[in-house]
């Protein structure tokens, strides 16, 4: 399912952007009198699904090669509602999701650099990263869910 970073990247940006439907909705239904919890809820969700994004932007931002600028503004995304999907198009568009995983190293002079050749290293071994990835991802909501929501 995951051939290729633009699968990855298109999935989790189309999530963040559903995620965001389902804060709203929480919030809307408490605002209207109903229970507190489906912020809490919905919440939950969008704070989850915003680190897993968060993460696999970083990601493919390093396997695609995208300057820091580029990088920032796909996580940057996932912080105004809906901000994803635009940018997941003009990323498509403008050929930073295209490719595969940089899995061998190629005449690149970039490849000899310790990133490139750790991120390498990481995408031959995916069980691995993955795991990484998603003990990270929980590991940093279950820390920010005991530290509270913001504003407390």
């Amino acid at each position: 399912m995951f051939r290729a970073p633009v699968s990855i990247y298109r999935t989790l940006a189309f999530a963040e952007a559903v995620s965001w439907t389902l804060l709203i909705g929480g919030l809307i239904i408490r605002g209207v009198g109903g229970p507190a919890v489906a912020v809490t809820i919905g919440g939950g969700i969008h704070g989850f699904v915003f680190l897993a994004y968060a993460a696999t932007a970083l990601l493919v931002a390093l396997n695609n090669r995208w300057s820091v600028g580029v990088g920032v503004l796909a996580v940057g995304a996932a912080v105004v509602p809906y901000a994803t999907i635009p940018v997941e198009m003009w990323l498509r568009r403008s050929g930073r999701l295209a490719g595969a995983w940089r899995l061998e190293a190629t005449d690149d002079p970039r490849d000899a650099r310790p990133i490139d050749r750790l991120l390498r290293w990481f995408l031959r071994r995916a069980a691995l990263l993955i795991t990484l990835l998603v003990v990270g991802v929980v590991a940093l909501y279950v820390v920010l869910l005991i530290v509270g929501p913001p504003g407390r």
